[in-house]
This record gives structure tokens, C-alpha cells and sequence, in this order.
């Protein structure tokens, strides 16, 4: 089967319709913490503040997601997204209502917002093994190709959501971006809890079993940690230069060019030959990650900014394809929930450490290349870890992957 041929079944078998709210669903978490950011700083002229705020949203969330991922997987997906969603909406509003006032309760409310924040993204990742169920031989290739799908949706999500925080912090103010952040996830949010796809994610009792958070899993959170501040360290050395320049509204449109690259990038992945394993393709993207990121150091515009961003989200989208589609091959099919929601979770902590550190080091340099300083360091790390654990890897997923895959591993090998 063809990509283009499991797109068009992947779209068949779910329905155009649960993928519109799938994608819609994401947006506001992608949405609110630029917002965060923006609105905070803004209102305290400080970085560092604002990098705090944006932080505490993202490591409330982080650490919520497995929590509620685990729940998922007990009692299904529907009835937790759409407590979150709801929740999650009221707090993005009692943000803005309480912004300019205490700063420490400023903070406190952003994480409880991102407390209640459901994560769509590794939520609709768990749904395609079931959706895919019964097309025999074809269904490891089906899955492959939604996993290559939802990497593309989760970074087209955090260019559109920055672009949106953009466009109405320019036209009304940074308070009325995350209002529109908080009313898509009142609708779109309790849209996918509701849909009929929720219904193949409960596990019943003893079902659920089956260990977690093995040292497998762990590099792979690792791994996700590292794209994490990689995320909130290029983010924040974006608004620093925006600002410098006297446009702090285009930081997310220079942010959400990292999107756009990595979203083409991610769905062409999945014309990758099945050969190359994935933990040979999470090797090779660190690796671009590390070259592409190198530019950040010698820019000075908004045009050399973006330029350099849209390269280097070539290389993101193919990263977190292959940690994703890992994770969910060496848990047991019944903790695939929570797995999901843990490496997004280490994204998340990632975010908030890369915000802050970055934000910091431009309060104390006055400059964009401090921050941008981060994104590279991490690049780094993210090479180095891909080096030590590639037999681990690979070993893994020969220990627990289907035979299909198993097969696909050792030829590429």
C-alpha cells in the first residue's frame, strides 16, 4: 500500500469529520502557551516573568497528562477529555481576568490551566490501533502512516496556534488570543471527547496491566525532553528579537514557520522505506537537528529568523515520529494512554525549561542569541542520547514489537 493510499484509508476509516475536531481540538494548547507568554510579559515588561508564567502552564500540564492518560485508559477517553476541555477553557479565562494583578497568583492560575489542558494530540495517537483493527497484514503499515500523520498534525497545530496568538495579539491584544484559545477548547476540545472513536479507548479492570515506566520508555522521555526545550528556548529567542525589533506580535509568526517545515516534513516521512527502523531515523533527524540549528547563532532579522526556523522544523516532525511510534511499541497495548501522554508530558517540562532558561539568559545578555544559545545546546544532547541508547532501542523493540515490526527492525538493522 502506497502513503498516499493509507492517508486516504486512515481518512476513510475515521471519518473527515473526526479529523477536523482532532486537529481543531490541539490547537489551544499549542495556542496557550505563546499566549502565556506574550500576555505575562507584556503586562510586566520581563521575560523572565513571562517565561515563568508560560513555564508553570506547561510543567502543570506536563504533569497532569499522565495522570489523566492513565485514567483514560481505564474509564475511556470521553469522559475525561471532556471534563479537562471544559475546565481547561475556564481556566485559560480566569488568566486573563487575573493578569496585572499578584504576580505569584498569576502564575498559580497558569498552572492550574494547564492542569486541566487535555493533551489531544497523544490522545488521538491512541485511537488509530483500534480504528485500524481488522484490516489484517496492512494494519502495521496503517498505523505507521498515522503516527507520520499525527507528527505532521501536532507541528501544522504549533505553527497555526502561534500564527493565531500572532494575528489577534496584533489586532486586539494578547488577552484576546487566549480567549479564542479557551473558546476552541470549550468546543473543539468536548468534540473529540465526544466522538465515536472514544469508544475503543477503555480498558476494563485487569486489562490495564502491564509495566510502564521502564528504562525504554525513559530514554524515549528523554528524548522528548530534549525537542521540548528545544521548543520553548527557539520560541522565546523569537519573541526577543520580535521585540528588539518592534513587532512582538511576529514572534509567533516566526514561530509557527517551524510548524510549517515540520509538518511537510512529517508527512513525507511515512515514504521512508519500511527497512530504515525507526530508531535509525530518530538518529539521523537528531542529527539534523543538531546542523540546522547551528544558523540560530548568526541571525540578526526577522527575516534571517524565520528562514532559519523554517529549516530547521524539517528536521522535528521525523524526530518525534520515530519516539512517538516507539513508545507505542514497547508498553502493552492497554498503557499505550498513558505512554503517549508521558513522552508528551517530558515535552512539556522540556518547554518550560527551555522558556525559562532562555528567558533568563536574555533578561541577563539583553540578547536573542543567549536563547537561541539553548536551542543548540540541547540539539547536542538529544545527538548524544540517540548514540548511547541506539541498541537499547533496537533491542526493545525486537523484545515487544509485533512480529510485522520486528521484522521491519532487523532489516534495517
Amino acid at each position: 500500500m502506497s502513503p498516499l493510499a493509507s492517508y486516504r484509508r486512515l481518512l476513510h476509516l475515521a471519518g473527515p469529520t473526526y479529523v477536523l475536531v482532532a486537529f481543531l481540538g490541539r490547537l489551544p494548547l499549542a495556542m496557550s502557551q505563546l499566549g502565556t507568554l506574550l500576555l505575562v510579559s507584556s503586562a510586566t515588561d520581563s521575560y523572565g516573568l513571562g517565561g515563568l508564567a508560560a513555564g508553570a502552564l506547561a510543567v502543570a500540564n506536563a504533569l497532569g497528562a499522565p495522570v489523566a492518560g492513565g485514567l483514560a485508559d481505564r474509564v475511556g477517553q470521553r469522559p475525561v477529555v471532556l471534563v479537562q476541555s471544559l475546565a481547561g477553557a475556564l481556566g485559560l479565562l480566569a488568566l486573563v481576568l487575573q493578569v496585572g494583578g499578584s504576580t505569584p497568583l498569576t502564575v498559580v492560575i497558569a498552572a492550574l490551566a494547564g492542569l486541566a489542558m487535555p493533551q489531544v494530540g497523544p490522545l488521538a495517537r491512541v485511537r488509530w490501533r483500534p480504528l485500524t483493527h481488522g484490516t489484517g497484514h496492512e494494519q502495521r503499515r496503517l498505523v505507521d502512516a498515522a503516527f507520520a500523520y499525527e507528527g505532521a498534525a501536532d507541528e501544522a497545530s504549533f505553527a497555526l496556534g502561534p500564527a493565531l496568538v500572532g494575528l489577534v495579539a496584533v489586532a486586539i491584544s494578547p488577552s484576546g488570543a487566549l480567549l479564542v484559545a479557551a473558546g476552541l477548547l470549550a468546543v473543539f476540545g468536548s468534540a473529540f471527547a465526544l466522538d465515536a472513536s472514544a469508544r475503543h479507548t477503555r480498558h476494563h479492570g485487569a486489562a490495564v496491566a502491564g509495566r510502564l515506566l521502564t528504562g525504554i520508555l525513559l530514554t524515549l522521555a528523554l528524548a522528548q525532553l530534549c525537542i521540548g526545550v528545544l521548543f520553548g528556548a527557539t520560541q522565546t529567542g523569537a519573541t526577543v528579537l520580535a521585540t528588539a525589533a518592534g513587532d512582538p506580535g511576529a514572534a509567533g509568526f516566526v514561530h509557527a514557520t517551524l510548524g510549517v517545515g515540520s509538518a511537510v516534513a512529517g508527512l513525507l516521512t511515512a515514504y521512508l522505506p519500511e527497512r530504515i527502523g525507526h530508531e535509525r531515523r530518530a538518529f539521523a533527524a537528531a542529527v539534523g537537528l543538531l546542523v540546522l540549528s547551528l544558523p540560530l547563532l548568526l541571525v540578526d532579522s526577522l527575516l534571517t529568523v524565520t528562514l532559519a526556523v523554517l529549516l530547521l522544523g524539517c528536521a522535528v516532525a521525523p524526530y518525534m515520529i520515530a519516539v512517538f511510534s516507539m513508545g507505542e511499541r514497547v508498553v502493552p497495548q492497554s498503557r499505550v494512554g498513558a505512554a503517549m501522554t508521558v513522552l508528551a508530558s517530558a515535552t512539556g517540562i522540556g518547554y518550560a525549561l527551555g522558556a525559562s532558561v532562555a528567558g533568563r539568559l536574555a533578561d541577563a545578555t539583553g540578547t536573542h542569541t543567549a536563547a537561541f544559545g539553548v536551542t543548540v545546546t540541547t540539539t547536542v544532547l538529544a545527538v548524544v542520547l540517540m548514540v548511547v541508547s541506539q541498541r537499547r532501542l533496537r533491542a526493545a523493540l525486537t523484545s515487544h514489537g509485533d512480529q510485522d515490526h520486528v521484522a521491519a527492525v532487523g532489516a534495517g538493522a
